[in-house]
C-alpha cells in the first residue's frame, strides 16, 4: 500500500500544480487586448494543452486516493469532509474546463480580477484538505 500511498501523493501535487496554474492563464487571457489575437491565441494553447494533461493526473489522484481509502478502510469525519473537498476540487477542475470553453468561444463574462479570487480556491483546498489528511481533527 506504500506504492499506492506514493503514487496518490505524486498525482495529487501534480494535478494541483495545474488547478494553480491554470486559473493565472486564464487571469492573463482576460486582460489580453483586444487586437492581440496572437497573445490569446498562444494563451488558449497553453491552456488546452496544460487542461488536458492534467485531467488524467487528476483522475489517477483521486482513482489511487479511493484504493488508499478501500485499502486502509478508513472511517471518520474527517474524512467525510476531505472526500468532500475532493469533490469540489473535481468540481472545480471540470468548471475550469467550461471557462475555458467560454474563453475559446469568444463569450468570457468574467474579468481578470474575478479570476484572481477564482485562482485562490485551490489554495484554500489543499489547506484543508493537508489539515484533514494529516490531524485528523474528527
Amino acid at each position: 500500500m506504500l506504492w499506492v500511498k506514493a503514487f496518490h501523493i505524486v498525482f495529487v501535487v501534480s494535478w494541483f500544480a495545474g488547478l494553480f496554474y491554470l486559473p493565472r492563464i486564464f487571469v492573463n487571457l482576460a486582460m489580453v487586448p483586444a487586437g492581440s489575437t496572437a497573445e490569446r491565441e498562444r494563451l488558449l494553447l497553453m491552456a488546452g494543452k496544460l487542461y488536458r494533461f492534467v485531467t488524467p493526473i487528476g483522475a489517477l489522484a483521486v482513482g489511487f486516493g479511493f484504493w488508499l481509502w478501500l485499502g486502509y478502510d478508513f472511517s471518520g469525519g474527517w474524512l467525510h469532509a476531505k472526500t468532500a473537498l475532493v469533490a469540489g476540487l473535481v468540481a472545480y477542475h471540470f468548471y475550469c474546463g467550461r471557462l475555458l470553453r467560454e474563453f475559446v468561444a469568444g463569450s468570457n463574462a468574467n474579468n481578470h480580477v474575478w479570476f484572481r479570487f477564482f485562482n485562490e480556491v485551490p489554495v484554500l483546498a489543499l489547506v484543508a484538505v493537508c489539515i484533514l489528511a494529516v490531524v485528523k481533527p474528527f
